[in-house]
């Protein structure tokens, strides 16, 4: 009688998937998303719509979420973070939980979520910054420029970073990407207009008190090359108070500078608009005008200081670009020439970097997790194609820290793909492992104190409150335990 009921019973859900509805609606499958950017979210997002029996969690070890939305976006780009309303649905459906507060490797090891969960994703993203292994780069007044958007953007770990932007009239940003565009532009704009945005504070009373007037973009390559979108680009041409230097003569292009743009219609309008700004005329000098230096084929190779402890110069040799054969990609090559620009500042926007953790296979050269559309491989090895079962990755740490914020989407597509595929397939079985009830008891018996997405609107209200008052969107609280309590309060 009991065989005659599996049977029926198999045949009953056998018939709902052939009606579009998942198995997964009889046994929920426990997913752990680690993470809550935009890269965690998406994947919670589509995860909930394709399996309908999908129970979601994601952890974040800062009590607030949203990721580098909400620590990496410019304080004046406020229309790129109202992707946080689509996020927050998310987090509000009655199948998927926040828990904030709680760290990877600390809180919860990654062994123990994977014997929690049926499946468990990491998206954890880049917490670190790429080096660029060359002398005096220790030196007071030379920081990331990933340090130095935490710290605008309230960041609780860089709250207590103190920039130095009273030792010059000069900063130098290394790159020439959308984060150095960004670093570049919060210096140059009028405080006036940042008053408004969601700043934090602390930065606001440094950025008053700035002496910067002068801020150098440096490229190792030309302007072909240069990593920005031209919607970034221009942004920071179009700001009234500036003055854009661009050396003309860094504009003459080669066959195979003509063959990139040909294929790459971004670079070609990036190339664009810096022509014509390098064909602008100077505006006339008010008390508040600042100045902007592209500068090409220009590599850093040390950065010096006058009283062995600040950064007073960098130390750049020139470039030209040469074909590297196996790539077919043009690199920069120095030439032998050196000069030198003096800065009280450098802050490097040469790519961020995502860590390793215990009892994950890591690729320390790319600096991503192995892995094959979104399953991690057993080994950083790539002829190893042996993968981890239950185990994947998306984001920065999947493809390495690239594209905008939607690029996500289309990477979280991939990766719930291949979740979908695995269940389809019987790799991995719902409801074999305890999911959420698992990782309560594994925080309570750590004394880890969450932080419930209930905990964040708490905090989401007390700051726009607190904005309200100075007419400003958000008013950040950027302390640890300020949070805390406001997440309980």
């Amino acid at each position: 009688m009991k065989v005659m009921r599996r049977f029926l019973l198999y045949g009953q859900r056998q018939r709902l998937h052939s009606r579009g509805f998942s198995s997964a609606s009889w046994d929920p499958l426990h997913v752990c998303v680690v993470g809550s950017g935009p890269a965690g979210f998406y994947t919670a997002e589509k995860m909930l719509k394709a399996n309908e029996g999908a129970e979601v969690d994601i952890i974040d070890r800062l009590p607030t979420p949203f990721g580098l939305v909400r620590s990496g976006v410019a304080p004046d780009h406020p229309e790129t973070k109202i992707v946080v309303n689509q996020f927050s649905r998310v987090a509000s459906h009655d199948r998927c939980s926040f828990f904030g507060n709680v760290s990877l490797g600390s809180s919860v090891s990654l062994s123990e979520l994977r014997q929690t969960y049926d499946v468990v994703v990491l998206a954890y993203g880049s917490e670190s910054d790429r080096c660029l292994g060359i002398p005096g780069e220790d030196l007071k007044g030379v920081h990331s420029a990933r340090e130095f958007v935490w710290w605008y953007n309230g960041h609780p770990d860089y709250r207590d970073m103190a920039p130095e932007l009273c030792n010059s009239d000069t900063a130098v940003v290394l790159g020439q990407g959308n984060v150095a565009l960004d670093v570049a532009r919060i210096l140059l704009r009028p405080i006036s207009e940042l008053e408004t945005t969601d700043i934090a504070d602390h930065a606001l009373d440094f950025l008053r008190k700035s002496t910067i007037r002068n801020v150098y973009l440096v490229g190792r390559r030309g302007p072909v090359q240069a990593a920005c979108t031209a919607k970034e680009l221009r942004e920071i041409l179009g700001m009234k108070n500036l003055n854009v230097h661009i050396n003309e003569t860094a504009l003459v292009t080669s066959p195979m500078d003509e063959e990139e743009m040909k294929n790459n219609r971004i670079r070609k309008r990036v190339y664009e608009l810096l022509t014509k700004a390098a064909k602008s005329s100077l505006r006339d000098g008010s008390t508040d005008m600042r100045d902007l230096h592209f500068i090409f084929f220009r590599k850093p190779i040390k950065f010096i200081s006058e009283d062995n402890s600040t950064v007073s110069s960098v130390h750049l040799e020139k470039t030209v670009l040469k074909e590297n054969g196996s790539s077919g990609k043009q690199v920069a090559v120095g030439t032998g020439e050196f000069e030198e620009i003096k800065c009280g500042l450098v802050l490097k926007s040469i790519g961020y970097k995502s860590l390793p953790v215990d009892g994950l296979p890591f690729d320390n050269d790319r600096g991503v997790v192995p892995n094959v559309k979104g399953r991690v491989l057993a080994s950083a090895d790539r002829m190893d194609t042996k993968t981890e079962q239950g185990l994947y990755v998306v984001g920065w740490l999947k493809r390495g820290p690239t594209g905008i914020v939607g690029t996500n989407l289309y990477c979280a597509e991939e990766t719930v793909a291949s979740i979908l595929e695995d269940v389809k397939n019987g790799k991995l079985i719902p409801a074999s492992k305890p999911g959420r009830k698992g990782l309560q008891q594994i925080l309570v018996e750590k004394g880890v104190k969450f932080v419930p997405f209930s905990g964040w609107e708490r905090i989401d209200l007390k700051e726009k409150m607190a904005g309200q008052l100075k007419n400003k969107p958000r008013e950040k609280i950027t302390n640890w335990n300020d949070l805390l309590q406001a997440a309980i309060r």
